[in-house]
């Protein structure tokens, strides 16, 4: 197990990661896009646009979101792909909620369903989808492996993986700047904006602890994934893992 996967939202809660994860976005959920676009300064459209275009370039009929969240990424790629239908799957129904209606906002919902499921054991079908996205999950996931084994599970043979997740900036310069906005700044507001104390000081911890770079790209080769790679975004506060099936 990766060192991300031994920290926990909640410091001596009983419950396990999952559980904890599931009520962590329940709690934030009110906040969670409003969060999103503050703490990254507006980047994280830029990211999802790097994702949005390259599933687009793929021109897949179907896809799953995992992770899915509030729905940001599936309607944005539904919005953007004409014909596709997308699938989103998240253990949190407080995001959900949110996510079902969005997708209604934009007239969406005849093309977008959403579903509470583990990420980890979706119950779908083996090589049911063209592509997967997920964004800004994975480190939030129990075993990060048994993941990437179900997402290789469920896609098509020739099927995409793409994954956005934050991660630790490479350049010199930014490093110490970025370490003091994540672990003062983000704890401090979001403590402030959703009511939870423990959520957005979870945040920094786990991104420092998750795989990036090759060691995230080992973990999908060793679940079976072909040509795994990634794009480093920002400076590398935000990684864009690709891989495929072969």
């Amino acid at each position: 197990m990766t060192d991300v996967e031994h920290i926990n939202p909640y410091d001596g809660d009983k419950r396990d990661k999952k559980e904890q994860v599931a009520a962590m976005f329940d709690a934030i959920a009110p906040a969670y896009d409003f969060m999103n676009r503050a703490m990254t300064f507006g980047l994280d459209r830029l990211w999802l646009r790097a994702l949005v275009k390259t599933v687009r370039r793929l021109s897949p009929v179907e896809i799953i979101d995992l992770a899915t969240g509030t729905g940001d990424v599936a309607c944005a790629i539904a919005a953007s792909i004409p014909g596709t239908t997308v699938r989103g799957l998240d253990i949190s129904e407080g995001m959900l909620a949110k996510a079902r209606a969005r997708a209604k906002e934009r007239g969406l919902g005849s093309r977008i369903s959403f579903s509470c499921a583990d990420c980890l054991a979706t119950g779908l079908p083996d090589a049911c989808t063209d592509v997967i996205t997920v964004a800004y999950g994975v480190r939030n996931f129990a075993d990060i492996a048994a993941g990437y084994r179900e997402m290789f599970r469920i896609l098509r043979p020739g099927g995409h993986l793409a994954v956005l997740e934050l991660s630790r900036p490479v350049n010199f310069f930014v490093k110490p700047l970025y370490a003091i906005y994540t672990r003062w700044l983000i704890p401090a507001v979001g403590r402030l904006v959703s009511g939870d104390s423990r959520a957005y000081s979870y945040l920094p911890e786990s991104i420092a602890a998750a795989p990036a770079g090759n060691d995230m790209t080992a973990l999908m080769t060793a679940a079976g994934f072909s040509e795994a790679r990634f794009k480093r975004l920002s400076f590398g506060v935000c990684t864009l893992y690709q891989a495929y099936k072969e």
